[in-house]
């Protein structure tokens, strides 16, 4: 008789605990980490966005992929940059992602540390004439350098077009990058751009463009 009153303790114990388990379980599945790790290559995952449900275009969360295209703008004085494109099976939308470093064209004293100059060093002008500011610029950090970004929607504000400008800056030269989406939330996809100029290559790339291969910068 003891004997059995033991092994049918053990066995509503160990029901218990299995069942613990199981609750614990959905709880953790319902509930993914939102974190951007920028130190992925090229494939940075960005952060899940609890506005990202008011906007039907948009999944909760994204995997960005960039595949590299052709630089498509005409020459000039800022010579030729990379382009890539985000489908929108991986972005939520099709993203297009413009980045060129231009030498020389960035206040030395202050960097890219306002509005105005974020703006009259960015390549917004590429894609689009006219724009509407949605929101005050907002700093942001890439590799060493520091700057601004900001978002921005089409004037005309019917074809739904927004644009992402981002500018930082190493002492008088800056790097400038500009994405374009449609009917996209700024909020949602900035982040992952953000993580992409981030990514190894990326800022290794920029260091090269900007004149400092073999100069010790610390990221």
């Amino acid at each position: 008789m003891k004997r059995t009153l033991v092994v049918a303790t053990t066995i509503a114990a160990a029901g218990l605990v299995l069942g613990s388990a199981a609750i614990f379980g959905v709880r953790t599945s319902v509930n993914p980490s939102a974190s951007v790790n920028p130190s992925a290559s090229v494939n940075p995952s960005a952060s899940a966005n609890p506005s990202a449900s008011a906007n039907p275009t948009l999944t909760a969360a994204i995997a960005p992929v960039w595949t590299e295209a052709k630089w498509p703008f005409r020459m000039d004085q800022w010579g030729l940059g990379k382009a890539f494109v985000c489908s929108a099976a991986d972005c939520g939308g099709q993203v297009q992602l413009y980045v060129r470093p231009k030498i020389g064209f960035c206040n030395c004293a202050t960097g890219v540390s306002d509005e105005t100059e974020l703006e009259r060093v960015a390549d917004t002008e590429l894609l689009r004439a006219k724009t509407r500011a949605l929101g005050p610029g907002r700093p942001i950090k890439v590799g060493w350098m520091r700057g601004l970004s900001r978002s921005y929607a089409a004037s005309d504000g019917e074809t739904g077009e927004r644009l992402v400008s981002v500018a930082f800056n190493d002492e008088c030269d800056v790097v400038v990058a500009v994405a374009r989406f449609a009917n996209g939330d700024p909020a949602l996809l900035e982040p992952a751009i953000l993580a992409f100029l981030n990514t190894n290559p990326m800022v290794l790339w920029a260091k090269k463009e900007l004149g400092l291969e073999f100069i010790r910068r610390e990221w």
